[in-house]
């Protein structure tokens, strides 16, 4: 069975992103999710935090890893012996993009495949960035994220530093 790379900044995680990695996991003998260092990017946790938290919240899940890598997917899909990208499709809106980037990344690694699955109709919405508004407002994310991210985000938006 082949190996899947879900890729993500995933900063932070949500139950979103678990509801993908778990699906996924349900498919694939192997997912690897992949917390991305991505420049063009301010980042609330740093990519060590992010992959701890990651590791933390799918810890219940034998067959997803989660590792850090800083460059392009398709190498780290040579790198892992992976032959499918995970990606989540919210909604029309990301389709677009997402179009876009199977098509580069299988242009660069003519193996590589893009699997594209939807959350559950609980996560649809939800999205990393509407997560951390609702934190730095001081509002309840327990809804949106496990108890290990909402700690840190809490703490992390109190003292009011980023990566």
């Amino acid at each position: 069975m082949p190996v899947a790379l879900y890729p993500g900044t995933f900063d932070p995680i949500t139950f979103g992103h678990i509801d993908i990695a778990r699906r996924a996991a349900s498919i694939f003998t192997k997912v690897i999710a992949v917390v991305a260092e991505n420049a063009s990017k301010q980042t609330t946790f740093t990519a060590d935090e992010r992959v701890a938290l990651a590791r933390e919240a799918m810890a219940d899940v034998a067959n997803i890893s989660v590792v850090r890598y800083d460059g392009l997917i398709v190498n780290c899909m040579r790198e892992y012996k992976a032959t499918l990208i995970i990606r989540g499709l919210r909604a029309l809106s990301d389709f677009d993009y997402e179009f876009q980037m199977a098509f580069t990344n299988r242009n660069m690694n003519s193996s590589a495949e893009t699997v594209f699955l939807m959350p559950s109709a609980d996560f649809i919405y939800l999205n990393s960035t509407m997560v951390k508004q609702i934190a730095g407002l001081g509002g309840d994310v327990g809804a949106f994220v496990p108890p290990n991210v909402e700690r840190a985000l809490h703490e992390r938006l109190k003292s009011g530093a980023h990566s």
